[in-house]
């Protein structure tokens, strides 16, 4: 990351160190036996050090989750223009969810589900998922008009995607995401 300091350098890879051994003790022991003293030992780091990046364990997944917004945001900028808006949506989670591999999103779905405190975090990130698309939607087509409709285009969007995600999990990777993907966009198209 070019200008980025000596700090901030640390700060990241420090933040990825954590989340890459809570995952991994998460898919090796299960979620409720990791403990922070576990995470913060496979890191490399203190207890106390664990609490200056992340308030609890269930923040490791949930920051996988959060980061989601953002990665789609960026996608949606980089659509054609021209494209409508559930059409560059699409296009969007598409090329976002071909960047993580189903093996990790199935672990992390499942993961998530293991925990009911992280289950009902996990349903505000869809909140948020919807207002990042919002607001690139909004930069794309200003018009206080369409409002209503960009609204709805990222509450759809992000409910497909949950389909998807769910239907990934329940078949156990079976059928790639992107099909599942086209499966609920195609719905949701001959639905309206």
């Amino acid at each position: 990351m070019s200008g980025e300091g000596l700090r901030a350098r640390k700060r990241r890879e420090t933040l990825q160190r954590i989340t890459d051994a809570g995952m991994r003790l998460f898919i090796a022991r299960g979620y409720a036996e990791t403990r922070v003293d576990d995470i913060a030992e496979a890191a490399g780091i203190s207890r106390r050090t664990f609490f200056h990046y992340f308030e609890s364990k269930d923040d490791i997944l949930l920051s996988l989750q959060s980061g989601i917004g953002a990665m789609l945001s960026q996608a949606l900028r980089d659509t054609p223009a021209g494209l409508r808006p559930l059409d560059a949506v699409r296009a969007a989670v598409i090329a976002v969810s071909a960047t993580i591999p189903p093996a990790d999103m199935i672990a992390i779905d499942r993961l998530m589900r293991a925990s009911p405190a992280v289950q009902a975090r996990k349903q505000a990130s869809y909140v948020a998922q919807e207002q990042a698309l919002l607001a690139v939607l909004r930069e794309r087509w200003p018009m206080p008009e369409r409002e209503a409709g960009l609204r709805l285009v990222a509450m759809l969007a992000v409910g497909a995607m949950r389909l998807a995600l769910e239907a990934l999990s329940r078949e156990d990777g079976k059928r790639p995401l992107v099909v599942l993907l086209n499966e609920a966009f195609d719905a949701l198209q001959a639905e309206v």
